[in-house]
C-alpha cells in the first residue's frame, strides 16, 4: 500500500471535501480524488460515499481509519526523532502564524536568516487553526491563547506578547459614526458569544452589533468602508492610518501570543533559528501589542531585542 495514497485518504476523511483536503496537502482537488480512487481500486473496496454534501466514510473506510491514523503517528514520531538532533542549517523549517500582520513582522528577520544560510528554506502559513505539531504540520507555531489558557502539555513554549484589543472607527467615517449618533454600531464577529462579551464589557454596551465577519481581515475591511466600529488587536489597528481609536478606546488584554514547538525538535538547528527570529521580531514590536502606540504614532514603539540567547522553551 502506498503511504501517499493513505495520506490523501486521511485528509479527505478529516475534511469531507476534495478541495479542502487538497488545500491541506498543498495539491489540487483532482489529485486527491485520483489518489483516493487508486487506493480504493488497489483495496477493491469503496472507502467513501460521494454525495452533494461531500464525502463520508463507508463502513470499510471507518474500519481502515484507526490503522491509517496509527501509521501516520508512527511515521511522524520517526520523522521527529530523526530531525530532533539535526545540526545542519539546511532543509525546510515551517512556521505557522495567526495572521498576515504577524507574519509581516517576521519577514525582515527571516530574510536575514535566509541570506545567512542559503541552503535553508522557510515555509510560513497564515492560518489561525491549530496545526498539529506532533505530525510535523508545522515546526514552530505562533498561537493565540486566551488569558489564563495554556498550550497542550505535549508542546513546549511560552507567551511572548499580549493581545490587546481596542475600539476603532475609520478616520474617513468618524464623524458620521460618532458615539451617540444614529449611525453608531459595532461590527460583529461570526462568533456571537465573543461579540456579546466584547460589547457588554465596553463603554458602549447599548450600541447594537451589525453583520457577521469570520476573520480579522474582513472585520478590518468592513471598518475601512465605514460599516461600523470595530474591535481589533492594537498591533493591527494602531498601525493602520485608516483607523483611529474611539474617544474611549477600551483597551483590554484578552489573550497572549505563544511561541510553541514540539520538544523533540528543541535542539534542531533550523528550528532553533526560526524560534529566535520569531521571538526577536515580536519583542521588537511589543509596544504595538501592548497598545502603547496610539493610532498614527510612528516613533518610539519599537525597541531592539536583547542580543542575549533566548531563554529555553519550557
Amino acid at each position: 500500500m502506498d503511504w501517499d495514497d493513505v495520506r490523501h485518504f486521511l485528509a479527505l476523511a478529516r475534511t469531507g471535501s476534495v478541495r479542502a483536503a487538497g488545500s491541506s496537502l498543498g495539491v489540487s482537488h483532482s489529485t486527491v480524488a485520483r489518489r483516493v480512487e487508486a487506493l480504493e481500486a488497489r483495496l477493491d473496496a469503496r472507502l467513501f460515499d460521494r454525495n452533494r454534501d461531500g464525502y463520508s466514510l463507508t463502513e470499510s473506510g471507518r474500519a481502515m481509519l484507526p490503522g491509517a491514523q496509527r501509521v501516520e503517528q508512527e511515521l511522524a514520531d520517526i520523522e521527529r526523532d530523526l530531525a530532533g538532533g539535526d545540526a545542519r542549517m539546511a532543509g525546510l523549517v515551517s512556521l505557522t502564524c495567526c495572521d498576515a500582520w504577524v507574519s509581516a513582522m517576521l519577514m525582515p528577520r527571516l530574510a536575514a536568516l535566509s541570506d545567512a544560510h542559503p541552503d535553508l528554506q522557510i515555509s510560513v502559513f497564515n492560518d489561525p487553526r491549530p496545526f498539529d505539531l506532533s505530525k510535523r504540520e508545522a515546526d514552530v507555531a505562533l498561537r493565540v491563547l486566551a488569558v489564563g489558557d495554556r498550550p497542550p502539555e505535549h508542546l513546549i513554549g511560552r507567551p511572548l506578547v499580549p493581545i490587546t484589543v481596542c475600539s476603532y472607527v475609520a478616520l474617513e467615517h468618524a464623524q458620521r459614526l460618532a458615539p451617540g449618533g444614529p449611525g453608531a454600531r459595532w461590527l460583529a464577529f461570526d462568533d456571537a458569544k465573543i461579540t456579546e462579551l466584547l460589547i457588554s464589557s465596553s463603554s458602549h454596551p447599548g450600541v447594537p452589533p451589525w453583520g457577521s465577519f469570520s476573520s480579522i481581515d474582513s472585520l478590518a475591511q468592513a471598518a475601512y468602508a465605514g460599516l461600523g466600529w470595530v474591535m481589533l488587536p492594537t498591533y493591527i489597528g494602531d498601525r493602520d492610518g485608516r483607523l483611529t481609536r474611539l474617544a474611549i478606546p477600551d483597551l483590554r488584554h484578552v489573550a497572549d501570543l505563544w511561541l510553541l514547538c514540539h520538544p523533540d525538535l528543541r535542539d534542531n538547528a533550523r528550528v532553533r533559528a526560526a524560534r529566535r527570529c520569531a521571538e526577536e521580531a515580536l519583542l521588537a514590536h511589543a509596544g504595538w501589542f501592548r497598545g502603547e502606540c496610539p493610532a498614527h504614532a510612528t516613533l518610539g514603539c519599537e525597541h531592539e531585542p536583547s542580543r542575549q540567547a533566548p531563554e529555553p522553551l519550557s
